[in-house]
């Protein structure tokens, strides 16, 4: 007997940019060995925006925390964590019929659930800092920089 999975109903599919991510860097370190990671790059955390307000997802040890922020509708979520001293990058994009190459191994830790949430194509990183210079571009106008020649 074979099953096959209902089908999604209506209210259940999202429209293609109906939904912004965020993804939010933290230097909080809660246990010792965050503190070997790089200061304001401990911890990261994915926000996302949608008609409804705001959904977080906040990988903490052991546990994947979801929250719907009772904030009214269009309320500037990333303001508010730049103004707590945190540091939002984005909106990125949610598409639905995101296809790729598959992660057959990913850890579950803060940097593996947002590059979960950003998708297949999300950049390689391995740490919350990683994570940040791959999505600003950081990196690329670093080494544009020490390589670029002076007239």
């Amino acid at each position: 007997m074979s099953r096959t999975a209902p089908p999604l109903r209506p209210g259940h599919r999202r429209h293609q940019g109906a939904q912004q991510l965020w993804i939010v860097f933290s230097g909080r370190a809660d246990h010792a060995w965050q503190r070997l990671l790089r200061p304001g790059f401990r911890h990261c955390f994915a926000a996302i925006q949608d008609a409804a307000g705001w959904l977080v997802l906040d990988p903490l040890s052991g546990r994947l925390l979801l929250a719907r922020i009772a904030v009214p509708t269009g309320y500037d979520l990333p303001g508010f964590y730049r103004r707590a001293g945190l540091t939002p990058v984005g909106p990125f994009l949610l598409h639905e019929d995101a296809k790729g190459a598959s992660r057959p191994w990913v850890p579950m830790n803060c940097v593996g659930i947002c590059r979960a949430m950003l998708g297949p194509h999300a950049p390689f990183a391995l740490t919350p800092a990683g994570l940040y210079h791959s999505l600003t571009g950081a990196n690329e106008s670093r080494k544009k920089n020490l390589t670029q020649t002076r007239d």
